[in-house]
């Protein structure tokens, strides 16, 4: 098992980058096939700053941004 260094790879070996490589294509692929409909990041991403501000509104607290 030959080791990475920490600066160029979050993988400890050389290995280990192939099966992560291996096992998040095969999600890739899944989620391509699976049929759902696709959600346009600016959407999901509105949805989120949404419900993030609903949790500060319930908390009685503005948002510091």
């Amino acid at each position: 098992m030959s080791a990475l260094s920490p600066i160029a790879s979050e993988h400890e070996s050389e290995e280990a980058a192939v099966r992560y490589d291996r096992w998040l294509r095969e999600k890739v692929r899944a989620s391509r096939e699976d049929g759902c409909p696709l959600i346009p990041h600016d959407a999901v991403m509105a949805e989120i700053i949404r419900r993030a501000e609903e949790r500060m509104v319930g908390r009685n607290s503005t948002p510091s941004w």
